[in-house]
């Protein structure tokens, strides 16, 4: 995999690190909780990288962007994605999320639907279905200062016990850079998460076209994305259900061509 420099942008308050390539429409890609390189790989699938601008960036208290201290709401996050999106000049663009970041791709459609495309939503972090006691249990290691067991655990309940193998080969040193990165994750997004309101009614104001990812395999590991999964089907005004076949909720990394081929497809369907 090519090894790229990823720029800086000074952004009202904070500072993010961020990689745009190719040409065409622009696709933001938003990373999910615990590894800022989520979607590093999925950058280099053809059926993306030849036909689109691509996005990604590292949100803040990630890797190399700026921390910030006390709360970082999901609007905060949303709002930092609109000010990436005008510093790099992009009017409107297709959002991917997944988990915890497909929350703040919704937000940012409420908050401002005119900078959004359409929405890809991969296994959404729905604050109205808990986690199971795998959340619990990883915030008992977090707060003991078992960051790395926090980490483990917290990736073994939402991915099952293969996860690490995956992880290791796809994006090397992800795990401990998502130590590094954990007081973010636990202290801020966990909280925010949980904080932040989404139900029938506000997703009843999202007009913009939504693809609703699952993996295959998912409810092998746990039945939450599953339910989440239906709830936006139910919910959103303009939705498709889209299953990538061979996947849990690593999804892409699992199987990045089938993601890509997907999504493009999507994009297709809803030009901007």
């Amino acid at each position: 995999m090519r090894q790229r420099q990823l720029e800086r942008a000074a952004l009202d308050g904070v500072e993010l690190d961020h990689e745009a390539r190719g040409s065409g429409e622009a696709v933001v890609l938003i990373h999910a909780g615990v590894c800022a390189d989520w979607f590093k790989g999925l950058m280099e699938e053809p059926a993306l990288a030849d036909r689109y601008r691509l996005v990604r960036y590292h949100r803040t208290g990630y890797a190399g962007s700026s921390r910030v201290p006390g709360p970082v709401s999901i609007a905060d996050q949303a709002a930092h994605c609109r000010a990436l999106l005008r510093h790099l000049g992009i009017g409107r663009a297709h959002l991917v999320g997944h988990s915890s970041s497909a929350n703040m791709a919704l937000q940012l459609a409420l908050d401002d639907p005119e900078a959004v495309g359409c929405l890809a939503l991969l296994e959404a972090a729905l604050p109205g279905v808990p986690t199971g006691p795998y959340g619990a249990q990883a915030m008992e290691r977090y707060r003991a200062g078992d960051t790395a067991g926090a980490v483990d655990t917290w990736m073994l309940g939402v991915c099952g016990p293969g996860y690490r193998a995956v992880v290791d080969r796809v994006l090397p040193g992800a795990f401990d850079q998502a130590v590094t990165d954990a007081d973010t994750f636990f202290a801020q997004e966990l909280p925010a998460v949980r904080g932040w309101s989404f139900g029938p009614q506000e997703a009843s104001r999202v007009t913009r076209p939504a693809l609703a990812v699952l993996g295959a395999r998912t409810r092998e590991v746990t039945p939450v994305f599953d339910q989440r999964h239906e709830l936006l089907l139910a919910w959103l005004p303009d939705v498709e259900a889209f299953v990538l076949p061979d996947a849990t909720h690593l999804l892409h990394l699992q199987n990045p061509r089938g993601m890509a081929e997907g999504l493009a497809g999507f994009f297709a369907r809803h030009p901007l």
